[in-house]
This record gives C-alpha cells, structure tokens and sequence, in this order.
C-alpha cells in the first residue's frame, strides 16, 4: 500500500516518465462507449490519488473512486472535492451503487495475491455494474511479458524540488518484487531518501480472463496499450 511519502511525488515522477493520464483516459473511454455508447457513470477502483480520476470526471457525468491507501485517498480528496473517494480494499468493497463503467488502472489489479483474489476482484467489480456496464482492467505483466531483472532510473525537477527514482524488478515465484528507491531534494529540507517495495502477481492471460468470465462477464483482450500491457474489456449481461 502506498505511504505519504510516496503520495506527495507519485505523480510528478510518472508524469515525467512519460505517463500521460489524460490520453490514457480518453482512449479507454472511447473504447469503452464502442461497447457501452451511452455509458454516463464511472467508479475508478484503485484509483490513487486521482490523477486518472480528474479527467474522467470530464468524460463522465458521475465518477467516484475506491482507493487502499489512506494518504492517497486524502490526496484525490484534496484534488477532486466534488467527487465521492471511498477507503476500500479492491478484493471485497460493497458500494451503494451502480455505475455504467469500472475500471482499474495502472496495473493496480496485480495487487491481488493469488487467483482467488483475482476472482474476489472481478465479481466486486462486476457486482457495481449496471446491465450491459463495462469493466475495464489495465492488467500488470504477463509471465512471458514480465522483464525479470529490469532496472529503471529517472531524475525529474518541478517547482523547485528534485526527485530521483531508481528501481528494480525481480520474479519472486509467480510475482514481480519491484524495489523502488527515492530520493527528494529542495532548498528548505534538503535531502531525504526512502523505498518501498511492491509485490505484484504476475497473472497469465487466460488467469485473466477465466476470472472476467466467472464473475458472469464478456471479455476481449485488447494487446498493446498502457506500455504494453494491454487492456481487458469485460461486458455484463
């Protein structure tokens, strides 16, 4: 779960990676209304600090957020005071209400341990849908995609204040441990440095879908966006 500490630069240092979050919202809602064209309300399940969550909000008439961590929900909060952000575990939330479209960035469904909680995931996710609703997953790597050993670094300066992020990824059985290390810098509290570490599933393909369609849902796999990820796209009845 993601701490303060990494709350106050999230999305500065992806933002300098070149994560665009608003394209990244535009091309899933156009997706999503080729299924749905009159999809009119969104809930973002682990939706962060809201930066996915701000543009969707002008896309859609109604969109609320379900988020883990505290620090980060506190952050959409202060950024979207006009849309509802809930505390919530992704693996067992109960909403009241339905919405047109759920979707889950980021690769944040990797969160979820074992095949059982993909499972638990999807039927939460499929039980705020409305008839004929859309769910929209951006999926973590897959086994065969997943780069073991990978190693990134990227320094970024805004509004005075310089972030350093180095990290590394390594197959732990059927995860990703990704190591991440920070360090920020300004005038007035020099540096500080601190990590956090993240295990993420590494779900096959067909792990995927098994689970889209046991929460009684469509599913089409759609191969190349979000860095190459993909998006999976699941249809209610």
């Amino acid at each position: 779960m993601y701490g303060a500490d990494l709350t106050e630069i999230h999305d500065l240092i992806h933002e300098s990676r070149g994560k665009d979050y608003g394209a990244e919202a535009g091309e899933l809602t156009r997706r999503v209304r080729r299924l749905r064209p009159d999809a009119s309300s969104l809930l973002d399940v682990a939706c962060g600090t809201g930066a996915h969550l701000r543009h969707f909000a002008e896309l859609f008439d109604r969109v609320a957020g379900i988020e883990l961590s505290e620090p980060m929900v506190h952050a959409a909060r202060r950024a979207l005071p006009d849309v509802p952000v809930h505390v919530g575990d992704m693996r067992a939330f109960d909403l009241d209400g339905r919405f047109d479209v759920v979707t889950c960035m980021f690769g944040s469904i990797g969160y979820a341990t074992t095949e059982d909680e993909l499972h638990a995931v999807l039927a939460a996710f499929a039980r705020h849908l409305n008839a004929k609703g859309v769910v929209a997953v951006d999926p973590w790597w897959f086994p065969e995609t997943y780069l073991d050993g990978h190693v990134s670094a990227d320094v970024t300066t805004a509004a005075g204040r310089t972030v350093a992020r180095v990290s590394h990824s390594a197959r732990e059985g059927t995860a990703s441990r990704m190591d991440v290390h920070y360090v920020v810098a300004d005038a007035r509290d020099g540096a500080r440095h601190f990590t956090e570490t993240h295990h993420i599933s590494l779900f096959t393909r067909e792990a995927y879908e098994t689970a889209f369609r046991a929460a009684g849902l469509a599913v089409e796999y759609v191969p190349g966006p979000h860095s190459g990820r993909g998006l999976f796209l699941g249809v209610a009845p």
